[in-house]
């Protein structure tokens, strides 16, 4: 299994390409509000951005919170989302701990699937897919 990091987001200068190419490939929508990856300034307007995704949790409490199972865990860490399942109650956004899963106006959420298709967009190569080793735990990355 891999998860996406952010090994060198000092390189990021937030032209949200990573969160419009996620938007458009995995939920078939164009803004970066309804990406599993949003980039944020941590502060200036042009440098100290931050990335906003999925850390891969194991156990994920955001899978642990939802009663319908549209979130389940996903082996390894990180979760599987059933989209038909969801229904927009906010739990699994409440329950995250670092405010990954964003749910829209309308209730839809969305969140990183570690699926990897935003790291090619990237123009300065700041995302990587990383391989989890079968026995590690997802501790929170530094960013």
């Amino acid at each position: 299994m891999k998860k996406l990091t952010t090994p060198r987001i000092e390189r990021c200068i937030g032209c949200h390409s990573c969160s419009l190419a996620c938007a458009r490939l995995v939920h078939k929508k164009i803004s970066w509000d309804t990406a599993g990856i949003r980039i944020q300034s941590s502060g200036g307007l042009t440098t100290g951005f931050k990335a906003k995704h999925c850390l891969a949790c194991n156990p994920a409490p955001c899978a642990e919170a939802c009663p319908t199972d549209a979130f389940s865990q996903r082996k390894g860490g990180g979760v599987i989302v059933k989209k038909k399942l969801c229904i927009q109650c906010g739990e699994c956004v409440n329950a995250c701990p670092i405010d990954a899963i964003f749910q829209d106006y309308q209730g839809s959420v969305y969140v990183c699937i570690h699926c990897g298709r935003c790291t090619k967009f990237c123009p300065h190569n700041c995302l990587e897919m990383e391989e989890m080793g079968r026995d590690s735990q997802i501790v929170e990355e530094k960013t």
